[in-house]
């Protein structure tokens, strides 16, 4: 894909928990972690997300100060911070799942995906025999998805069906 990410970190979180977290870097042309969300990440006890950080696949980048239209929406610092680079810097897509941050995204006219759309796309690419699999491990580890919102995804692209029978 043609495309450049600047990460937040509950897909970055998310997809350590699942053993995915790569999947950014193979589906991305660039992915960069601005400062912020890299703080959010190493302030927990370690774990996956952390060791993929330190693995250096991906940029750990700073961020000016958080611009005025997206200080607006008075959002944690993680998501200020990859809004703020993707405000800043044209043609990048924001991965955030936080609602409120991608109402914030759409606002301002900013690509933006979440964890949902990674799994999808890493499917289409062959990354995952089943995107479902991966939802229903999702889900085990505490990321929030709508029942129905899956299901339309799956059936829009993947045709696989929800909820996974393990």
């Amino acid at each position: 894909m043609g495309e450049r990410w600047v990460v937040d970190a509950s897909p970055l979180i998310a997809l350590s928990k699942v053993g995915h977290a790569g999947w950014m870097v193979d589906l991305a042309a660039e992915v960069v972690v601005p400062a912020a969300v890299a703080a959010e990440v190493w302030a927990g006890p370690p774990d996956l997300a952390q060791r993929f950080l330190a693995g250096g696949r991906v940029t750990i980048v700073p961020v000016p100060q958080t611009t005025a239209e997206v200080a607006d929406w008075a959002l944690g610092a993680g998501e200020s911070a990859a809004l703020t680079w993707a405000a800043t810097h044209p043609g990048w897509t924001v991965i955030v799942d936080d609602l409120p941050a991608r109402r914030c995204a759409r606002a301002l006219g900013l690509a933006h995906k979440g964890t949902l759309a990674v799994v999808i796309l890493a499917k289409l690419h062959g990354l995952t025999g089943s995107a479902a699999a991966v939802l229903h491990d999702l889900r085990q580890v505490g990321l929030r998805l709508d029942d129905a919102v899956i299901r339309a995804a799956l059936a829009a692209t993947v045709d696989e069906d929800w909820p996974l029978r393990r």
